[in-house]
């Protein structure tokens, strides 16, 4: 009964509009601009193009006589869906007189599952897995292995809710809508407005986030090249493991949570100390590398469009197979160390079940966060009758990889001698700048990161600019504001408070509250009910989804 009632033409005047604008037929979808029969002897083919006949130009006629009748207040007006062609018999008018031929959905333009799949896969893929052995260490080894498997799957069904949200507004046309559109629908301006907020506390907090790894990898490497070129020599055997594969405590017996740039490595060697010294002045990780950066990023925030950077998306596959790669090499070269102590502390290793798993749990909602997004990621999967199962695939495969690299980090991590408590928020902190591989991997989650920043600039900019001037790009001064912003706090953090777990896990827990816990639950538990079918087990384990969403956010606090 819902598809009969549904209007013929959704939005007639848009046709013609959106066919100009697209400059193909391929990704014209049905349902959003249905277009009329014309029979095969009329239609522009690889031969000369022939006059569309009588019979078209008054089936055209009628379909605009049935666009009035869907402007009346009665639905019963709307013409049914049988009344639509087949999908190998609709066509697009033109009013030059010739009609064009639709193709169907099954096209070039459409990802088959396996890439749907992979772009989700390789979007989660972002700088929480940097942290996912340090959010474990939080946790303890067992609790944290529960936590993550429990994480995904309330984030899977959270990400279901949202994905489903617009098929379940009737006599509407959603096929463009996005989660914020679906939350103006039924929370007016107050669910538009607070969820572009949330949805700018996640980008904001990525952001923040690249800044610090950025100053990091970039003070790492230059490191490294000093070293090297002043033939510097290196030690770490007060606060590190002996070996080829070295790891260290850069923080030892104290809450990590502070910032220090004190380091572990006693520079021992041929070169000269001033050297050294006036070195280490201009090139600190806290002091300078912060303010280095917004010479090359800030200038490339205030580019009008971000097609540039977005070729080099594929240095984040790179990026993460090389990080795999790393993982399992140091895992097999290091060897597995671990010792279960349910609930006791030791000298060299952490209790199973820790109270401060709260932060895990805001890391991991960052971590398995796709949810502003995931409507038009698998818009363009060809099959949409496997979106659930494709979503469920890809989710299944992020967890296997944060678990993979978690597990295998805080096991091989050499106790004794040293701490499991010593593992970092970024687990590259603990190999030393001398080792080369990690120094690979530093280069390429540079460049990535630096290649990525001004794509998240770039959607914050269009958000926020959009929703307060209604242009993406008001003038060159007010985009140059924002950045400003947003370059501000990527430095202050970095200089005062450069600890990527915290500020991953607030800033998940932030936007995680609204955009996977209160809102998707709200809005499926008021489609129900105007549905008729809310029944109390459903409101009460939502209700439940909503508690947790606060609870995980007022945890953030207390740890």
């Amino acid at each position: 009964m819902e598809d009969e009632c549904r209007p013929l033409l959704s939005s007639e005047q848009q046709t013609a509009e959106s066919y100009s604008q697209r400059g193909s037929t391929d990704s014209l979808d049905f349902r959003a601009k249905r277009p009329f029969y014309v029979e095969p002897r009329n239609i522009v083919g690889d031969v000369p193009q022939e006059r569309v006949s009588a019979e078209a130009a008054i089936l055209n006629s009628r379909v605009h006589y049935y666009s009035r009748l869907t402007a009346s207040s009665d639905r019963l007006l709307s013409p049914p869906d049988h009344v639509i062609p087949h999908t190998e018999e609709i066509y697009i008018y033109s009013p030059l007189g010739t009609a064009f031929k639709v193709k169907g959905l099954d096209q070039s333009s459409k990802n088959p599952s396996f890439i749907t799949i992979f772009a989700i896969w390789n979007t989660m893929m972002g700088t929480s897995i940097l942290s996912i052995p340090w959010g474990i260490k939080q946790a303890g080894f067992t609790l944290g292995i529960i936590i993550l498997i429990l994480t995904g799957l309330l984030m899977l069904y959270c990400c279901f809710i949202v994905l489903k949200s617009p098929k379940a507004i009737p006599y509407m046309d959603t096929l463009d809508w996005e989660f914020p559109d679906v939350c103006r629908y039924y929370f007016g301006a107050f669910g538009q407005w607070s969820s572009l907020v949330f949805s700018m506390v996640s980008l904001i907090g990525a952001m923040v986030v690249y800044w610090v790894l950025m100053s990091n990898f970039l003070y790492n490497s230059g490191q490294f090249i000093y070293n090297y070129s002043q033939n510097v020599s290196m030690s770490d055997s007060d606060f590190g493991t002996n070996g080829s594969d070295r790891v260290i405590c850069p923080f030892p017996n104290t809450n990590h949570e502070g910032n220090s740039t004190a380091r572990t490595l006693f520079l021992t060697a041929s070169g000269n100390d001033t050297s050294a010294s006036t070195f280490e002045h201009w090139w600190s990780k806290t002091n300078t590398i912060p303010l280095y950066l917004i010479i090359l990023l800030l200038p490339l925030l205030c580019f009008r469009s971000a097609s540039f950077f977005a070729r080099f998306t594929f240095l984040g596959t790179i990026s993460v197979v090389y990080l795999l790669s790393l993982v399992t090499i140091k895992a097999f070269r290091l060897g597995f160390h671990l010792q279960f102590h349910w609930f006791d502390y030791t000298e060299f290793y952490l209790p199973e079940f820790r109270v401060l798993f709260p932060q895990f749990t805001g890391v991991l909602t960052l971590a398995f966060f796709i949810h502003n997004c995931i409507i038009t990621l698998m818009k363009s999967n060809k099959h949409q009758e496997n979106n659930v199962r494709d979503l469920s695939v890809a989710y299944l495969l992020v967890g296997l990889t944060y678990l993979y690299v978690g597990v295998l980090i805080f096991a091989a991590f050499p106790s004794p001698p040293l701490s499991k408590d010593c593992i970092e928020p970024n687990f590259l902190d603990n190999f030393p700048t001398s080792d080369v591989m990690v120094f690979v991997a530093r280069g390429f989650l540079l460049f990535q990161m630096i290649t990525v920043y001004p794509l998240l600039g770039y959607l914050v900019r269009v958000q926020v600019m959009g929703q307060i001037f209604g242009n993406h790009y008001p003038s060159f001064f007010h985009v140059l504001a924002l950045n400003i912003i947003i370059v501000g706090s990527g430095v202050l953090m970095a200089k005062f408070y450069p600890n990527i777990g915290s500020i991953i896990r607030f800033s998940g827990a932030t936007c995680g509250l609204a955009l996977v816990f209160v809102f998707p639950s709200l809005v499926h538990m008021i489609s129900l009910k105007r549905q008729g079918l809310l029944r109390w087990p459903s409101a009460l384990f939502h209700s439940f989804l909503i508690l947790l969403g606060m609870a995980n956010l007022l945890g953030q606090f207390f740890m």
